[in-house]
């Protein structure tokens, strides 16, 4: 990710600049920071997922995004697009938006070098200021790895490490199984 300026910027600027954007950014606070591409992994990682959870939810009361989607998250004054999202039926949107959302139950994010520190502090923080939001994925690129944070209690997040291609990820906020070696059954990574 790249900072764009070091100009802060109020949400309404943003929003303003990112309607006319050629690339997407991220909002974090006053800062506007462009959001690199993926690389092939990313994205395969990202199309299993995506196939697997559309399948596993078909005819449930959930929307499936994909890393376009943006979404708001007020307490941390943070417009961002997480790799993957999934919402109950009827979605939040923000207002006076059409192209916001504010009530994800599930994200999941793919790791890369750049980002993997903060995807799994400061947006996780964010991530978990959001009432509804209830089971993080948090999926590495460079070797079978799959961590699951399953919000507990208000205060409480369970963490959960996957490495055995065997190894079935209960996703319990949506009632879905997968098999690791399933999600990364296209890439060639070491376990």
């Amino acid at each position: 990710m790249i900072v764009t300026s070091t100009q802060t910027y109020s949400p309404a600027d943003y929003l303003e600049l990112e309607e006319i954007a050629s690339v997407r950014h991220e909002y974090r606070n006053g800062d506007i920071i462009e959001m690199t591409g993926g690389t092939p992994n990313h994205n395969e990682l990202i199309r299993v997922l995506t196939v697997i959870l559309s399948l596993s939810l078909a005819g449930k009361p959930y929307r499936l995004f994909l890393a376009d989607q943006r979404l708001w998250v007020p307490q941390a004054n943070l417009y961002t697009y997480p790799d993957i999202l999934v919402l109950p039926t009827p979605i939040e949107l923000q207002e006076g938006r059409k192209d916001t959302v504010l009530n994800p139950v599930f994200i999941a994010e793919v790791l890369s070098d750049s980002t993997r520190n903060y995807d799994r502090s400061e947006k996780f923080a964010a991530y978990r200021t959001i009432p509804s939001f209830r089971e993080y994925l948090l999926i590495d690129q460079s070797k079978m790895y799959v961590e699951q944070h399953l919000k507990q209690n208000s205060n409480q997040w369970l963490m959960t490490e996957y490495q055995d291609p065997e190894q079935n990820v209960v996703l319990e906020s949506l009632g879905v199984d997968l098999k690791l070696k399933d999600l990364y059954q296209n890439l060639d990574v070491s376990s």
